[in-house]
């Protein structure tokens, strides 16, 4: 947690549930959802425990509680764009947005590896087909006849969590910013139809 984020916290003096929640997500973000735990979380936010009893009765509380948290976070990227009239514009405007480096795609990636988790897995099924869904409805105003707008977002989505877990789960070298912006293009041409 950054050091202006602390010092907001102190100025404010109490905790509040939201600073819990995104105490939990920079947790997940940094080792995975095994790292959201009560003293740790603590420690990290110069607490003690009974702060965090104060806002959650248990830790699986707190879990689910960052991952709605997360998850309108995520919603909201999709609603600054839905404005956008034009389909195809509206697509590449979604893939320039989360092309962008965000800790939402580390939580994401992390979630990734969590779905075995009854309360992670739900989350991610959600998030996976509202996503999966608005590409499908951008694709059909596209123009796509219904099963190639469908096929188009899965391989659109599909590239997106690949690309992630190529970056952070496999550690490949990163791109620089112009190989990762002609990348980006690349992605565009190819998944957005001429």
């Amino acid at each position: 947690m950054s050091s202006a984020v602390l010092t907001r916290i102190e100025q404010r003096g109490r905790l509040s549930a939201a600073d819990w929640e995104q105490a939990a997500l920079d947790a997940i973000a940094d080792q995975g959802v095994s790292a959201v735990a009560v003293e740790p979380l603590a420690r990290r936010l110069g607490v003690t425990k009974g702060s965090f009893y104060w806002h959650f009765p248990t830790r699986e509380a707190l879990l689910k509680s960052a991952l709605e948290r997360w998850e309108h976070q995520d919603e909201e990227e999709f609603v600054q764009v839905q404005p956008i009239s034009d389909p195809k514009e509206r697509l590449r405007e979604l893939f320039r947005r989360t092309s962008r480096e965000m800790q939402s795609h580390v939580v994401y990636s992390a979630l990734l590896r969590a779905l075995d988790n009854p309360i992670v897995q739900p989350v991610m099924s959600r998030v996976s087909q509202r996503r999966i869904d608005f590409l499908t409805i951008a694709y059909r105003q596209s123009g796509l006849d219904r099963s190639a707008a469908s096929y188009r977002a899965r391989l659109a989505y599909a590239a997106y969590a690949g690309f992630l877990q190529l970056s952070l789960q496999l550690g490949l070298p990163r791109l620089s910013h112009a190989e990762f912006d002609g990348y980006v293009d690349h992605a565009i041409a190819t998944l957005i139809p001429g």
